[in-house]
């Protein structure tokens, strides 16, 4: 807890945006009673300190949709424990009627996650001291207000947008796969064929898929920030769902080409020999195919999320298409006594091709800063 506060008090990240939220939360929850408990003197007052607390949402859109959903369960669970338990002049007997009605409505996809709160309004009703219209009443008012009070704060008071969360795990995903191509280059370039080595890598090559999938899923996160947020003008919107879009499909492709390049070198350097070994001065030849080729990644997400280099990329991956074309050269040129070893290189060299093959269609046009492809 003390850790989390320090983060959140030395600068911009995680911890802060938590923080805020919950701040604003408790503001919100503040607001409502003070409106309908010590000024309206409301008969339920509570309630509305209660929903607009939790309805200070990770987002603004998310605040809305489920405050439109929980005022929704909660109005036809008051309702319908109201309606019945006039009609059958008993609380118990109506619970026993009314509380799996509502609890199976819950489960109603248009509700959502919120349906819950239609069992929870009809317990409001049928535990209290009495029921009658103008209590009911009073509940979903103050409720619609609760509601109104939440989704207001969190819209105006510095409405959350998750976008540094999205550009820091497309840089996490970025440069862990820049590192693993490095660190198998170095490796073959040393002709040192560890076993040990080469599956750390695999299980990073393997572990890169997960930042990749956190990435798009942070992606999801500040589109639905951006929805309904009085900020979205504040960042360029059209350009970031390109840029976005077009670095997590590279990133997938690299996350898959890299586990198979990896898994090539790791079945070359097992003891069981389960693929021959290429020839020494080929391997050394394709170690520095993938040092340029990290080299372009890392110029790839500096030119999406950093400075723009366009012209260093640009030159980067017309270098990366001519060691392409000197790669199938040499596969082409050498006769090396063991066909095994002509088919591990082949196999390298499909993967190379595939991996150099997006960033060669997804070089940014200068000046508009978006893909080809």
């Amino acid at each position: 807890m003390g850790r989390t506060l320090t983060r959140a008090f030395a600068g911009p990240g995680r911890e802060r945006d938590v923080a805020v939220q919950a701040v604003k939360a408790a503001l919100a929850a503040w607001i409502a009673w003070a409106v309908a408990g010590l000024w309206l003197e409301a008969p339920m007052a509570f309630v509305a300190p209660w929903v607009a607390i939790v309805l200070v949402e990770s987002t603004v859109y998310r605040s809305i949709a489920h405050g439109l959903q929980q005022v929704a369960a909660i109005t036809t669970g008051t309702v319908a424990a109201t309606a019945v338990a006039l009609l059958l002049d008993s609380k118990m007997a109506a619970m026993a009627l009314v509380l799996p009605t509502v609890v199976l409505l819950g489960n109603w996809r248009r509700l959502g996650s919120q349906g819950i709160y239609a069992a929870t309004g009809a317990l409001f009703v049928l535990t209290g001291p009495s029921v009658s219209v103008a209590t009911s009443t009073a509940r979903i008012v103050e409720t619609l207000f609760g509601a109104v009070v939440g989704i207001t704060v969190n819209a105006v008071v510095r409405p959350p947008v998750y976008l540094r969360d999205t550009r820091a795990a497309l840089q996490d995903a970025t440069r862990e796969a820049h590192d693993i191509l490095h660190a198998v280059a170095d490796g073959l370039d040393a002709d040192r064929w560890d076993p040990d080595e080469a599956d750390a890598c695999h299980e990073r090559a393997l572990h890169l898929h997960r930042l990749v999938d956190q990435a798009r899923e942070a992606i999801g996160r500040t589109r639905e920030s951006l929805r309904a947020n009085p900020r979205r003008r504040a960042y360029g919107t059209a350009t970031l769902d390109k840029d976005y879009d077009d670095a997590v499909l590279v990133l997938d492709y690299a996350a898959v080409h890299t586990a198979e390049v990896t898994r090539a070198v790791r079945d070359a350097a097992s003891e069981k020999r389960a693929a021959a070994r290429p020839d020494t001065a080929l391997a050394r030849r394709y170690a520095s195919f993938l040092r340029q080729t990290a080299h372009t990644l890392r110029l790839y997400g500096h030119s999406r999320f950093g400075e723009r280099c366009e012209q260093e990329l640009g030159e980067a991956v017309e270098e990366l298409r001519r060691s392409l074309d000197e790669l199938r050269h040499d596969a082409a040129r050498s006769r090396p006594d063991d066909p095994d070893a002509v088919a591990t290189y082949g196999t390298l060299l499909v993967q190379a091709h595939r991996l150099a093959d997006r960033l060669v269609v997804s070089e940014p046009e200068a000046p508009e800063h978006s893909p080809r492809g």
